[in-house]
């Protein structure tokens, strides 16, 4: 080859390089109330994106909206005062954690969590309402109670609630945080709580302990896609700020029970799976901790994950994130953040 063409064909290497490393994403794009978002789930409802997340202080269970993804507006909360019953299910706790959101029968499902820092005393709660827009007359959330709480007693911690219907037609609550990992609920198709009441849930997901100390997991979402459920979980520490070691991994099963194994085939239930959204490279370091991940399958056919990371360019604030996916040739997701 010439030595012309060769230097040609370099310059335009180093031009596509420089020009995929300077693409906007849509994260680079969005804009308005963005701050502060933990815990972040989304559905769209007519023209309208709704993003709910972890409340704080009075505010329980922050609402965000849009009509194109990019530009996001807050809204009033969901709730300003816990159910009684959480109040005397779990004493101290005063906030609502990590909702989930969905449309089944007819009917948006809110699933929340009642919880203390460090305690497995935790309740997953239920409202629901027919609409997400506030203006609409039949607008209003109806609480529903207590769906499952865990005490003492339990090797599990009943927060960070994530609805899915497999495709049997069969209802589903994963959820949980440290101890003994993800858990898996079979639910009534009516009622949105347990289907056998007092029946032990599906281990999905956890990560041996080390001799150091424990080793977090918790935020599942599952998603149907390809003929596989694949499972989302959060790795090590959020809620430190920049100093948040968050990251989000992902496997995937042909049953909706499990084994969830990596790209790698590790399995989940060892602490295995695929790294799928990752702190900044030490080049950057301005988004730390991503995490929490939620998903959205929108009615053109684009998926989106949504979650929280922590902005080293503003103090470390809790910020609001969105990603396409796309599939590759080998069948997994790829995030574009």
């Amino acid at each position: 080859m010439a030595l012309s063409n060769m230097l040609k064909m370099a310059s335009l290497a180093l031009l596509a390089c420089a020009s995929v490393a300077g693409a906007e994403t849509l994260n680079s794009r969005l804009t308005g109330d963005l701050t502060p978002t933990h815990d972040p789930v989304i559905i769209r409802e007519g023209d309208t994106y709704h993003v709910f997340s972890t409340g704080h202080g009075q505010r329980l269970i922050e609402t965000r909206t849009s009509k194109d993804l990019i530009h996001w507006t807050a809204g009033g909360p969901v709730f300003t005062a816990l159910p009684a019953w959480a109040t005397k299910a779990i004493p101290g706790s005063d906030g609502m954690w990590a909702p989930d959101i969905s449309f089944v029968n007819g009917r948006y499902r809110l699933y929340y969590s009642v919880s203390t820092f460090g305690s497995n005393r935790s309740a997953i709660g239920l409202a629901t309402s027919p609409t997400l827009d506030p203006r609409a007359p039949n607008y209003g959330w109806r609480d529903e109670g207590l769906v499952i709480m865990s005490t003492k007693a339990d090797d599990y911690n009943a927060i960070d609630p994530n609805f899915v219907i497999d495709r049997e037609g069969r209802h589903w609550l994963t959820l949980g945080s440290f101890w003994t990992g993800i858990k898996l609920f079979e639910l009534d198709k009516k009622t949105g709580k347990p289907l056998k009441t007092g029946e032990r849930p599906i281990s999905i997901a956890r990560r041996p302990a080390p001799a150091g100390g424990p080793a977090p997991v918790e935020a599942p979402f599952i998603v149907d896609h390809g003929g596989y459920y694949w499972l989302m979980a959060s790795y090590d520490y959020c809620c430190k700020g920049v100093n948040s070691t968050y990251y989000t991994v992902i496997g995937r099963s042909k049953a909706i029970t499990g084994p969830y194994l990596g790209k790698d085939g590790s399995p989940m239930m060892q602490g295995g799976g695929t790294i799928f959204l990752h702190a900044d490279l030490q080049e950057q370091q301005r988004w730390r901790g991503p995490g929490h991940a939620g998903w959205l399958h929108d009615r053109d056919g684009r998926d989106y994950v949504v979650y929280h990371a922590y902005d080293k360019q503003v103090n470390g604030a809790p910020t609001l994130r969105i990603a396409p996916v796309r599939w590759g040739a080998d069948g997994w997701p790829v995030a574009d953040y």
